[in-house]
């Protein structure tokens, strides 16, 4: 080592020149490991409070396009489907020339958004002045349950109380009510409308409770599949038949007015 002399009578020893670059590079080394570190939490961190922030408004969304999905389900037919109204309910004249299908889950933001901003228009156009049925099926989504398919069995219920007109006014109270995205509503809220409506209370408790119609569901569910409804709200329009099986145009998502429009004005003609 280099000997640095003090006052002529003290030496005091200073490190050579070559041992200094490799403390430095360990340093260096430290620090670049810990920018890295640093990093790599920091993007973590954010890709978790996205999937917080956004997932959670429903993770299985599909964005613009206005529906909720089944992940991983398949691709349905793009060209016309048969499909049957089943012994749903019917919302308008019986007899109406045109046939709109709605599977739909009570739970689903999207279709929340088309019973506010679309139905609106097609009730004062087409429903109201008898050119245009709907029948409303069911399909909860699984990731909504089991609240959604509580609220399909509910309104089926209220129905059994009375007729199609009761099941419509339970199906606008529920979606008047709920927040969506699987919490929306509880059954004290279902027991509530039920009362609101009039209904009898004890008699309907004891048929959501004991999932009465749930078979029910289950089967629009299963027809929703064979169709190709792979997620909410999917239409199904076409010209109305005798037996209720329709040749329809699939409409997928929350679709503006002009959507429903087209299509029912080429089924019109």
């Amino acid at each position: 080592m280099a000997v640095k002399k003090v006052n002529k009578s003290i030496s005091i020893p200073v490190p050579s020149l070559s041992m200094i670059p490799s403390k430095l590079k360990t340093n260096q080394v430290l620090v670049v490991l810990l920018i890295i570190a640093s990093f790599i939490l920091g993007s973590l961190w954010t890709k978790v409070q996205y999937l917080e922030n956004n997932g959670s408004k429903d993770s299985n969304t599909a964005g613009n396009a206005g529906v909720t999905t089944v992940p991983q389900a398949p691709a349905g037919d793009t060209g016309p489907v048969t499909v049957s109204v089943d012994d749903d309910a019917v919302l308008g004249d019986k007899n109406a020339k045109v046939t709109l299908i709605d599977f739909s889950d009570y739970e689903c933001p999207f279709c929340k958004r088309h019973f506010e901003q679309t139905l609106p228009e097609l009730m004062k156009k087409y429903i109201d002045t008898g050119k245009v049925k709907m029948v409303y099926r069911d399909l909860p989504l699984p990731f909504h349950d089991p609240m959604a398919t509580t609220e399909a069995i509910a309104a089926n219920c209220a129905r059994e109380q009375g007729d199609d007109t009761t099941y419509y006014k339970f199906h606008d109270e529920m979606f008047k009510r709920t927040t969506s995205n699987g919490n929306g509503l509880t059954k004290d809220t279902l027991n509530t409308i039920a009362s609101d409506l009039g209904l009898n209370a004890d008699t309907f408790k004891s048929c959501v409770d004991s999932e009465k119609y749930k078979e029910e569901v289950q089967k629009d569910l299963a027809d929703a599949n064979k169709a190709g409804a792979t997620g909410t709200p999917t239409f199904f329009i076409g010209k109305s038949t005798p037996n209720g099986d329709i040749s329809a145009t699939k409409l997928v998502g929350a679709q503006p007015f002009s959507a429903f429009e087209a299509i029912i004005e080429e089924q019109l003609k």
